[in-house]
């Protein structure tokens, strides 16, 4: 059986998806990008800025499931553009430990939702 998790302090879908899914132990997430859920304000001062608001998002969703970034197990991040990938992964570092990082794939992409610079899903379990 499967819960649906939702959470306002995460950007709420815009279409017939939702945040995330709980199935037994396991979490799937939806993509996220760099909404602010409070303005509905896409940040994009840098490419630094709009990573640590998905992953502020990110975290909100994950706590809604009563769990953390220890639980993630497996994380999937597209961007638009390969160049920024050290940046990005500079800021996703800050919220792992190296030793038990998830496992990931980072895939450049044509477009994103709203034409964003990075989104990431996670797989968590309890």
């Amino acid at each position: 059986m499967k819960k649906i998790i939702t959470t306002s302090k995460a950007p709420a879908p815009i279409g017939p998806y939702n945040q995330a899914v709980l199935s037994g132990n396991t979490l799937y997430t939806s993509g996220q990008i760099a909404l602010n859920p409070e303005t509905g304000e896409l940040i994009m001062d840098s490419i630094e800025a709009e990573t640590k608001q998905v992953m502020k998002n990110m975290k909100e969703v994950l706590a809604a499931a009563e769990m953390t970034f220890e639980n993630v197990v497996k994380t999937s991040i597209f961007i638009s553009d390969m160049h920024n990938f050290s940046k990005i992964n500079s800021v996703y570092a800050e919220y792992f430990n190296e030793a038990t990082a998830p496992a990931r794939e980072t895939v450049e992409v044509a477009n994103l939702p709203k034409f964003v610079n990075v989104e990431i899903s996670m797989i968590a379990i309890k």
